[in-house]
């Protein structure tokens, strides 16, 4: 079993591509090796900004010797198809083929022994077209070379059982020789074999694999921190990126200087970690501390001094230019800055966006209303906040670091607007992935809704809807933002009615009480948005909660009665999933799907329903006029529903278990006398219109 080396030297690799890039090439040489029948027991890869490393062991030294067999033509066939059927077989006579009879007649078979050819010989061509089938999100060619790679490739360490597999890559070197850390190593490094390799890099200032440098890093990241009695702000996120941009970490401790402490600690935070990649450090009441932490890639003789004291005067530099930013931003009033965004425009067909703002007011106001009634104070409060959540666009923070928008307007609404307004403003871009939080403030729910379904509504009515492949606008996103804020706020307002409070936002006020089919700056008619739009956003609903372990037919079952309000959506789903994990709602269900498949069998037969009124003269048997009078007395559950107390619902249709089990082992449905049989299957049909009242339960499977 022999050991294949292989390792790319090249320069620094971006960060962000670098785990996909080494899981993309071991599975390319993975699925390369294996086709060609010579499969490694383990693979391993490794990859820093300077190389990609792959390490497979076990593989074979031969492929298996082949065996092919080919029919060939019918004997007696005319000798232009026997000798093509040779010379595509490699034999010279005919009389080293076989004869065999098919059923069909005898032809001619020829089994061709193809011996394995050796791992050594096949390796190079498989290696070479795993590195060229390597895709990069952007490539360059380098040196004069028919290769494309992300960037200029140096060298090539590739070794089979400690031979020199050759690569034809051009002018690229292909050998047994590497390089370590660019600082700390000097020269080239010759390697015997794997081990050899590992361990030569290790010598070298080189930690090869991503999860050991992010754990190093971790390490003395909450070591320093400790020692100055701080924390670090957690950020997994930036915590791999400067992993990938370092070969040999070395955490080092910088200072803030004071001037620049006075910044919101937003902007503390973001200018560190956007532009310098350096961690936040907090003190024990979660405010920042004067003191920020770096990932350097060198070692010193002054223990990093130099290196502090450089990144230190950047930083300063970079919090000097927020601070003017800062302090020039607070001389203008942000409702002054409002005429502003008539200048920005939002997107083509979609105006500017003051019109977005606009927009923003007029369906804050309307969900206000309906998910918080009779609290006026709130939806003077949202609109006020809807008119100014975009205007710190033109701050010269926001652009700088584009990622502040809302955030700082926040802040420079505190000045002049009231608390609750200025604090909406501030979290109304709210959530903006799956581990961000909720707005904390009803105006700041309320903003955030409009926007997000403002931006649904604008998006789909231009036709610039998600595919299965792109999300330009991030409208997934949004729906899944709007799916949260109804949910974790228990907002009781309906889907369709947020978007008929968008589309009117969009419309003049005649084109939208008459409901023209055509509207300018639609490309759809506004009765089909009402309807794609909420399913749109139900759907992603609904992949939110299978991936969280609920079935599908769960789903679909209370999805297909019609409802587009979440909250009461989810109760549905909730109550009926415990429902059906009982021993009564198991066995109701077995009866549900009997009375329907009976009664729809008949239905489809006569071509008419059995949904009339039940006699009670015809009911003969006490199983059928207990079932009756149970199905008669069904209002608890109506009510119940109504109320929207499902779970209370599901006991009641639990008490029909036994009458309809009880029906079942009793009564005879299709009888002879043709009113006792219709009345019987109005009983079923019952049955069936009683269930459906909590949930769909023929989407329902066993």
């Amino acid at each position: 079993m022999g050991e294949l080396l292989l390792e790319l030297l090249s320069e620094e690799i971006p960060a962000r591509i670098q785990r996909r890039a080494i899981e993309e090439f071991a599975g390319l040489v993975r699925d390369k090796l294996a086709a060609a029948e010579i499969p490694a027991q383990t693979l391993r890869g490794y990859v820093t900004p300077r190389r990609l490393t792959l390490i497979a062991d076990g593989i074979s030294g031969q492929q298996p010797d082949r065996s092919e067999e080919r029919r060939g033509p019918r004997v007696g066939a005319p000798p232009q198809a026997i000798d093509g059927f040779l010379r595509a077989a490699g034999l010279a006579k005919i009389d080293e083929c076989e004869i065999r009879d098919t059923g069909r007649g005898e032809f001619y078979f020829a089994v061709v022994e193809r011996p394995g050819r050796p791992a050594a010989e096949i390796l190079p061509e498989l290696v070479r077209a795993a590195i060229g089938e390597l895709p990069w999100p952007t490539s360059m060619r380098y040196p004069a070379s028919s290769l494309r790679w992300v960037r200029p490739l140096v060298s090539v360490v590739s070794l089979f059982d400690g031979a020199v597999l050759k690569l034809a890559l051009d002018q690229i070197p292909v050998g047994r020789t590497t390089r370590g850390h660019r600082f700390l190593s000097e020269g080239e490094i010759a390697v015997e074999n794997a081990q050899d390799y590992l361990e030569k890099l290790e010598a070298a200032y080189v930690i090869l694999d991503h999860d050991r440098r992010r754990d190093l890093i971790a390490a003395d990241l909450d070591r320093l921190a400790k020692a100055q009695g701080l924390t670090v702000k957690p950020d997994p996120a930036l915590l791999d990126e400067v992993a990938g941009l370092v070969e040999f970490p070395v955490v080092l401790m910088g200072a803030i200087d004071e001037a620049s402490m006075a910044l919101p600690p937003e902007v503390l935070a973001t200018a560190m970690r956007t532009h310098q990649k350096y961690f936040s450090c907090l003190k024990a009441d979660g405010a920042p501390a004067p003191r920020f932490l770096f990932v350097a890639n060198n070692l010193t003789p002054d223990d990093g001094k130099t290196i502090i004291a450089g990144n230190e005067r950047v930083l300063r530099a970079r919090l000097a230019d927020a601070r003017f930013f800062w302090e020039q931003d607070r001389k203008i009033r942000l409702e002054d800055r409002v005429e502003a965004l008539k200048q920005r425009v939002y997107y083509d067909k979609l105006g500017s966006m003051y019109d977005k703002a606009e927009r923003m007011e007029k369906i804050a106001t309307q969900i206000a209303d309906v998910a918080y009634p009779g609290d006026p104070r709130l939806r003077r409060r949202a609109e006020r906040a809807a008119r100014l959540a975009t205007a710190d666009l033109s701050t010269g923070i926001v652009g700088e670091f584009p990622e502040l928008q809302g955030i700082m307007g926040g802040y420079y609404a505190r000045r002049d607007e009231d608390p609750d307004v200025a604090f909406a403003i501030g979290e109304h871009y709210k959530p903006q992935g799956p581990n961000d939080t909720c707005p904390r403030t009803r105006p700041g729910i309320v903003v955030a809704l409009a926007d997000k379904v403002d931006t649904l509504v604008s998006f789909f009515a231009i036709g610039e809807r998600p595919t299965g492949s792109r999300d330009p606008f991030a409208l997934r996103r949004a729906a899944l933002g709007t799916i949260r804020l109804i949910i974790e706020n228990g907002l009781r307002i309906s889907l369709s009615a947020a978007t008929d409070f968008a589309i009117s936002a969009r419309m003049t006020a005649a084109a939208f009480r008459e409901r023209a089919p055509i509207v300018e700056g639609f490309d759809i008619y506004p009765n089909q948005l009402i309807y794609e739009l909420p399913r749109f956003i139900i759907e992603r609903w609904q992949v939110h909660l299978r991936e969280s372990g609920v079935r599908h037919e769960l789903l679909r079952a209370v999805v297909d009665l019609g409802d587009d309000d979440l909250v009461r959506l989810l109760a549905r789903v909730r109550a009926l999933e415990a429902f059906l994990n009982s021993d009564d709602g198991a066995n109701l269900l077995t009866a549900y799907r009997r009375a329907s498949n009976i009664v729809a069998i008949e239905e489809k037969r006569e071509g008419r329903q059995h949904d009339g009124a039940i006699v009670s003269s015809l009911l003969q048997q006490p199983e059928e006029r207990v079932l009756a009078f149970e199905l008669e007395s069904n209002a608890l559950i109506d009510s119940a529903v109504r109320a929207e107390q499902f779970d209370e619902a599901m006991v009641e249709l639990a008490r029909l278990r036994q009458p309809v089990d009880a029906f079942f082992d009793k009564v005879i449905v299709n009888v002879g006398e043709p009113e006792l049989r219709e009345n019987r299957l109005r009983l079923l049909s019952r049955i069936r219109d009683t269930m459906n009242q909590v949930a769909d339960f023929s989407q329902i499977e066993g």
